[in-house]
């Protein structure tokens, strides 16, 4: 079944061909990128001169069957039967017209089939899914092929997909396989032109318990200590970022000068410990717990967590409060349990999924709209590819809103995305003594409201039908839509309680 292309797409689509058919694009996820280079195969088989073999590279099984799924759509019927897989247990005939490898799999006999096909007087194109990953020595194992391709050079093309492609030297090494980068289309023109869901990002500041404060001060002091002692003896620690800095700093643990190397290796442990106190600020369970309380569960809820410890504890909170809704993903569970999870998950049979790290990529679930940062990951790449999983485009999916927790008195980034543009930003306050959420700017409109009902001489059972409404739109941004639409909502009320809920947020606009 073929789909028209957006813009960006077709743009895309004519520098990678104006390129001889090679070259890398990093494009937000959710924008189109499987599409685009199943099209971009497509559009090479009609125009070479030899039959194209297309061979499709992936970090997991899952992003494998999702790839399958998303192949056989495209294709006719008979064209279907031509798709083969190599990985996660599967072990198709080589000489399939479409074969997706897992990277596990690709590493020791995807060069060896690429030769081959070319030898035979086929063309291929080789795609490169998530293509960050294909930069360490074991999977540059698939680029092997590389120095052997003439006199069939012209008959290989190469097209490397990423949501975040590597910069430095691991970006001129997969820009030396698969071709520079052709095309970046970003977050914000996305959501802009509308080829991912409108968003809105809620950063909210949470606190360290006495203790947790006391531990997290008395390692960031060790920690001082230990730096500038190896600042002293390597100043070029002091010009680099933060992963340059731990690159140096675990050299250094293997420095001839014992003393040198102790101090590198007590800086990283502390840094581990601080880290994972950061992570596992207890704050952060009751703020998540709250939040998901206020939210309901008409909306589909992803939270993200770094510890699988953490994920089991908001589980077993939440599971008493909504029995059969709750489910978790993670990597002690094993495949067919997360694969379960996943599949109820996009039922809907789950309607909270606690996530860790193995959610971070492979994961299509377009309709869920609300995610969760339980605990973040300062990785850039992580962070898109997570919003990146709330913000695909879906029919009756108005906006995504996903929520940051961070602790403020730490070194944790404050800013989920830095570059994102700042009238998506919020930030709300969490009130931890009653549960609840303050936006500041929200609640002092809120009142301006309330005062002038009290004036007017309204019921004051109408005034807390105001309250509770106003209440409810403080943790989302309802009142930040276009009035129209407010409108559309109100029309379409099924109940009186939504409709009053409504007709609040569109004071609330009116009143911007």
């Amino acid at each position: 079944m073929q789909q028209e292309l957006y813009p960006w797409q077709e743009d895309c689509l004519k520098r990678w061909f104006a390129n001889n058919g090679r070259g890398m694009v990093q494009a937000v996820t959710g924008s189109g990128k499987t599409l685009l280079a199943l099209t971009a195969a497509k559009r090479l088989s009609e125009k070479t001169d030899r039959e194209l073999r297309v061979k499709i590279v992936v970090p997991t099984s899952t992003l494998m069957h999702q790839w399958n799924h998303t192949l056989r759509n495209f294709l006719d019927e008979n064209t279907s039967k031509m798709i083969g897989l190599r990985g996660g247990g599967y072990k198709s005939a080589a000489d399939c017209r479409y074969m997706i490898y897992v990277i596990n799999s690709a590493r020791y006999e995807l060069a060896r089939q690429i030769l081959s096909e070319l030898h035979h007087k086929k063309a291929v194109l080789l795609i490169a899914d998530e293509c960050h990953h294909y930069t360490s020595r074991q999977n540059q194992l698939i680029f092997e092929f590389l120095p052997h391709l003439q006199p069939d050079e012209k008959h290989f093309f190469s097209l490397g997909l990423s949501a975040t492609l590597p910069a430095g030297q691991a970006g001129h090494e997969l820009a030396a396989a698969l071709g520079r980068r052709i095309y970046s289309y970003e977050m914000e023109a996305a959501a802009a032109r509308r080829t991912v869901c409108p968003y809105n990002i809620f950063h909210i500041g949470l606190s360290f318990q006495r203790d947790e404060w006391a531990e997290y001060q008395e390692l960031s002091d060790r920690m001082s200590v230990l730096y500038f002692r190896l600042l002293s003896a390597f100043p070029e620690l002091g010009r680099f970022n933060q992963q340059e800095r731990f690159e140096l700093l675990r050299s250094l643990s293997g420095n001839k000068n014992k003393g040198i190397a102790d101090a590198a290796r007590q800086y990283i442990r502390l840094s581990f410990i601080r880290k994972n106190l950061v992570c596992m600020a207890s704050e952060r369970l009751d703020c998540a717990y709250d939040l998901i309380k206020s939210l309901g569960i008409h909306d589909k809820i992803l939270v993200f967590g770094e510890r699988i410890r953490q994920a089991e504890e908001l589980y077993t909170r939440l599971r008493n409060d909504y029995p059969g809704k709750v489910g978790r993903y993670h990597s002690k569970l094993g495949n067919q349990a997360n694969k379960n999870a996943m599949e109820r998950f996009r039922l809907g049979d789950i309607r909270i999924l606690i996530a860790c790290k193995a959610i971070d990529e492979g994961v299509d679930v377009p309709d869920t709209a609300i995610g969760i940062i339980l605990s973040g990951t300062s990785t850039q790449r992580q962070r898109v590819q997570r919003l990146g999983r709330i913000i695909r485009q879906k029919e009756g999916k108005e906006s995504a809103l996903l929520y940051y927790l961070h602790i403020t008195e730490s070194s944790e980034d404050a800013c989920f995305l830095p570059n994102a543009s700042k009238n998506r930003i919020f930030d709300l306050e969490y009130l931890p003594n009653t549960g609840s959420f303050m936006n500041h700017h929200y609640m002092k409109n809120a009142r301006i409201l309330i005062e002038r009902m009290k004036e007017a001489n309204l019921p004051e059972k109408q005034i807390q039908e105001a309250i509770r409404c106003f209440d409810l739109g403080v943790i989302k941004a309802d009142w930040m839509i276009e009035i129209h639409a407010i409108e559309q909502h109100i029309q379409n009320a099924k109940t009186t309680k939504e409709r009053n809920y409504w007709m609040c947020m569109k004071k609330m606009a009116e009143l911007q």
